[in-house]
């Protein structure tokens, strides 16, 4: 399959089917649930919700215990994450596709990303922050690495994978209908329910922009 950035090709291949094996367990389910019930705590009626860069379904998955009846779909670019995923969330309507390719057709409650906008090629972030603020009725949760000015990281000794910048600040800017509700950090330390140090921001889109 042809891809419009290396990333895509690098998330897609044996690099992802790693990554996948190594952020799962009993342990991170706990970790997300408890993770979302804090991001959450001041969103209502997220009856549905659509995640970009599903991987293996493990947020999906906590969000479940929160919301039983949700209505979810997701998006994976990794083949071996998504047949996981089909397996463990059965109703879930899958995208098997890259976020770049994926065409929002419909708006759902709660949009979610969580560790990915890190790993997208920072000339495709404007494309990709469209599509996540066009899939949103009302909610828009992102959970990343966060630096007040954009900047390139090493990723377990690669270039060009990891990139870290203020993706909340971008959105409001370039969206005027979205607007900040909450947000909050979650360290790798903490005793209970570490997250890798990512920072997490809640944006409602206002009256004016919803469809």
């Amino acid at each position: 399959m042809e891809y419009k950035t290396e990333q895509e090709a690098f998330w897609s291949g044996n690099f992802g089917d790693d990554y996948s094996l190594r952020n799962t367990g009993a342990d991170m389910l706990a970790a997300n649930t408890a993770f979302f019930a804090r991001a959450l705590a001041r969103a209502q009626g997220v009856e549905s919700c659509i995640e970009f860069g599903a991987n293996v379904g493990s947020n999906l998955m906590a969000l479940k215990r929160l919301f039983p009846r949700q209505i979810q779909h997701a998006i994976e670019i990794n083949q071996s994450a998504a047949d996981t995923l089909a397996a463990q969330l059965p109703q879930a309507t899958l995208h098997r596709l890259s976020i770049l390719d994926y065409a929002p057709e419909q708006v759902f409650e709660l949009v979610l990303i969580k560790g990915v906008l890190i790993h997208i090629n920072p000339d495709y972030l404007p494309q990709v922050y469209e599509k996540l603020v066009a899939s949103s009725r009302r909610y828009l949760l992102v959970a990343e690495y966060y630096n007040s000015s954009p900047v390139e990281v090493s990723y377990r000794g690669h270039a060009g994978r990891l990139f870290k910048r203020d993706f909340c600040g971008e959105i409001l800017d370039a969206y005027p209908e979205m607007k900040l509700l909450d947000y909050g950090f979650v360290y790798r330390r903490d005793p209970l329910f570490p997250q890798d140090d990512i920072t997490w921001f809640l944006m409602e889109k206002t009256a004016s922009g919803c469809r």
